[in-house]
């Protein structure tokens, strides 16, 4: 057995809140997940526990309490075929199988209508789900949607290759694939609908915008490699974590690497901090909605993580913190010296 690694509090600027009606919410999504079979019995037993619907109702403290139900049977469906098809079942090891399978999915959540695995559970579900989203969602926002979904499987795909291998990503191709493979990407559009508003095509892809949403997706990535560790790396099985790969590719312990991982989600806590006050200076109403709703899904994550049984795992604790820490470990303004989100660093001022 590997030695419990300690996390310590770590920086969040970040406030927290919840929905009120997060345990009314939780319940339903309980309900979804039995009524539409979602992963093997096993696994849904273990999901069901896990509050996905209190993590939802963190994530959009104020939204609308049907859009904010769809987000949280998603985030359950996500671990279904996470859990499910990827990390515990034989498609996580077969990437021209696995490839197949999400392409079918794909094309259901572009056309729900299309007879196709019409007898999945998984398929099923998604068919549900983009039907509830198409009535609160602009057709612009269902399209983002889905490519974002995309996103996500073409990154599940790149793992699995790697699980299938045995083999350890590079620091730069790791973070490249976790800012997809988390499926954080996938919740901004569904973040706007929760609202009731929808951003103009120059803010949405305004760089210093991309470059906020992408380090609201590393943050997020980041905490749950952080906290996920001792899960992960006891479950006796193949696994991808930051942590891991500093440990195979510059030769550290857990211990060793953990302050490393806290020091670059602390360095981009900072930027975003500072992107976010330039961009807020003449942000529209839904752009700030937009950028807030962004530190918002961050704080979620992080109270979820520390809270949740999916990570916690009382069976065999986790030591993780109970609070957060007020003072960032590292505040340089130097870009990471991971190429692939280096740019972000170009958008300081001066």
């Amino acid at each position: 057995m590997t030695q419990r690694l300690a996390v310590p509090p770590i920086y969040s600027p970040f406030q927290a809140a919840v929905h009120p009606r997060y345990a009314a919410i939780d319940k339903q999504t309980i309900d979804w997940a039995d009524k539409f079979q979602i992963g093997s019995e096993a696994l849904r037993t273990k999901l069901v526990t896990h509050e996905i619907g209190t993590f939802a109702a963190r994530i959009l403290p104020e939204g609308r309490e049907e859009a904010i139900g769809i987000v949280a049977d998603f985030v359950l469906w996500l671990f279904g075929v996470d859990d499910g098809h990827c990390e515990e079942g034989s498609l996580g090891t077969d990437p021209k199988e696995l490839v197949a399978v999400l392409s079918r999915l794909t094309r259901i959540a572009q056309n729900p209508e299309a007879p196709m695995m019409l007898d999945d559970p998984l398929a099923r579900g998604l068919r549900d789900l983009r039907q509830r989203i198409a009535v609160h969602a602009s057709p612009v926002q269902t399209a983002r949607w889905v490519d974002a979904l995309r996103e996500y499987f073409m990154s599940v795909v790149w793992e699995a290759s790697h699980r299938t291998l045995g083999t350890v990503p590079d620091l730069n191709d790791y973070t490249l694939m976790r800012l997809y493979d988390g499926a954080t990407s996938v919740i901004p559009p569904m973040m706007e609908f929760a609202y009731g508003y929808e951003l103009k095509p120059n803010e949405r892809d305004d760089l210093r915008v991309r470059a906020l949403a992408e380090m609201a997706y590393f943050l997020i990535t980041w905490d749950n490699d952080i906290f996920s560790y001792h899960k992960e790396s006891r479950a006796g099985q193949y696994y991808l974590n930051v942590l891991r790969v500093l440990e195979y590719h510059d030769n550290l312990t857990p211990e060793q690497a953990l302050p490393t991982v806290i020091a670059q989600r602390d360095r981009v806590t900072c930027l975003f901090l500072r992107i976010r006050e330039q961009v807020l200076a003449t942000a529209s109403t839904e752009l700030r909605q937009y950028i807030d709703s962004l530190a918002a899904f961050i704080r979620a994550a992080q109270d979820w993580g520390v809270s949740s049984r999916r990570y916690t795992t009382p069976e065999d604790p986790a030591n993780l913190p109970a609070m957060f820490h007020d003072t960032p470990s590292d505040t340089s303004t130097e870009p990471l010296p991971i190429p692939c989100i280096a740019w972000w660093w170009d958008l300081l001022p001066g």
